[in-house]
């Protein structure tokens, strides 16, 4: 079992930064890979950024804008330049499971355990 806790988030304007944090606790040893998605209204949850020991991926639309970093237990994800479209409920989420592929980790389904997200609002 593996909790996960996300920093709160916060309301800036286009162009400004947001740091997110994850906590996780319990059997984190068990933990191959830790990501950040996204839920805008309306939309479906949608791929941010994972690490993988020290590989970490990005969705196209936050690439050079947004930096994962850290470990089994603390993750977080750097915003800069944000983007209206940016706003959307932040979730942390933790895979215990091992793929040969980074693919597998852009998916929602490969992820067992979930925070209960954060609000992330970017006005223009």
């Amino acid at each position: 079992q593996v909790s996960l806790v996300e920093s709160a988030g916060g309301s800036v304007q286009a162009g400004g930064s947001l740091n997110l944090t994850c906590t996780a606790t319990g059997r984190t040893f068990t933990t191959y890979a830790m990501g950040w998605f996204r839920q805008a209204p309306g939309k479906e949850r949608e791929f941010v950024a994972a690490v993988r020991g020290s590989k970490a991926l990005y969705a196209d639309s936050v690439r050079g804008r947004f930096t994962i970093s850290g470990d089994k237990t603390t993750t977080n994800l750097q915003m800069n330049n944000l983007k209206p479209e940016d706003t959307a409920v932040y979730y942390c989420a933790a895979s215990l499971l091992s793929y040969p592929s980074d693919r597998y980790y852009q998916a929602s389904r490969t992820y067992g355990y979930w925070g209960r997200g954060t609000q992330v609002t970017v006005s223009s």
